[in-house]
């Protein structure tokens, strides 16, 4: 439960918390402190627990993987001496292990989930924190200031979702306003703009792609500059298809470029093949600095788009709104 002050690269884990939580809110209504006879219970159904957590903050879209086995495989990972599985999974029914509700005596299902309460209540507040800078956005009315505002949410410190969300925002508003001419033959050529589509949520398992483009079909992968192993683990994952990273940091984009080839040189220990590879997979690199300039470039109606796209899309993020974008 780190996410709360936790980096950038810090996980909420919402699935496997309220996998856990479901079973336990139920279990403090029918077993708290009745130890034996909890151990004849055969569990709570899936569709109750599923239906409940659901409602929880953040958890419209989870999915049941956490139940059936996410927690039990992250619990092993983490407790490597333990012996039980935490949740015991019994035809479609749930329970919590007994060895780990209980400890030297006392049943600790209600501090847990009183933690995991508050563990929820300052995300929400956390995340109460961009949708009021939205709200001052929409109501602010001289460019430059909103322009700035805009500038100043892209920090290298700033949170992964934020991040992508907003330099997906900028991006799109920045392509709408460049035009290719495509065609499939001299006849058909025509002129027209450059659209960019975000493929999903910020965590979702989307092979490596986190925009793309229309109809020069660019692929676009956000991440940080600290490990440049996981770059050509993005590149690996597309086969080599050229990529554009977009870098949240504020190095110029010749550094980055200049320490990832130099990277790449010695991890192919000169071996041509795999240096051109990953090399030839590289399209292009933006960063911060990058960002903030074409924000600084667009219009205001441009701005406002931006503006727009980060309030729809924060509020997909969070649960807030539907796939339609209606509230």
């Amino acid at each position: 439960m780190k996410a709360v002050h936790g980096n950038s690269k810090t996980r909420r884990s919402l699935a496997n918390i309220y996998a856990i939580y479901s079973i336990l809110y139920f279990y403090q209504k029918d077993f708290y402190e009745k130890k034996e006879q909890y151990r004849s219970f055969d569990g709570y159904d899936y569709i109750s627990l599923f239906s409940f957590y659901r409602k929880l903050y953040g958890g419209s879209k989870l999915q049941n993987h956490a139940l059936n086995s996410r927690v039990n495989g992250e619990f092993h990972n983490k407790i490597k001496d333990a012996v039980n599985d935490l949740i015991i999974i019994n035809n479609g029914k749930y329970l919590i292990h007994i060895d780990y509700i209980y400890v030297e005596g006392f049943d600790i299902s209600k501090i847990s989930c009183k933690i995991i309460e508050k563990y929820i209540a300052l995300l929400m507040e956390k995340d109460a924190v961009l949708i009021s800078v939205l709200e001052e956005l929409k109501n602010m009315t001289d460019l430059s200031e909103k322009k700035a505002k805009i500038n100043a949410l892209l920090t290298e410190d700033s949170e992964a979702r934020i991040f992508e969300i907003i330099s997906y925002a900028i991006l799109k508003n920045h392509y709408k306003n460049i035009t290719v001419f495509f065609g499939y033959d001299k006849y058909s050529v025509k002129e027209v703009a450059l659209e960019l589509y975000k493929t999903g949520r910020t965590n979702a398992n989307d092979g490596g792609i986190d925009f793309v483009m229309r109809p020069v079909g660019r692929f676009f992968q956000v991440t940080e500059v600290n490990n440049y192993d996981k770059y050509l683990l993005d590149i690996d994952k597309v086969m080599h298809f050229p990529v554009s990273f977009v870098i949240k940091k504020k190095k110029s984009r010749e550094n980055v470029l200049a320490e990832l080839r130099q990277y790449i040189t010695r991890r192919s220990s000169g071996m041509a093949v795999l240096e051109d590879r990953y090399r030839n997979a590289i399209e292009e690199i933006i960063t911060i600095n990058e960002l903030q300039m074409w924000n600084d470039e667009l219009s205001n109606e441009d701005i406002n788009g931006i503006i727009y796209d980060m309030d729809i899309y924060y509020k997909l993020e969070m649960n807030m709104v539907t796939e339609d974008g209606e509230a």
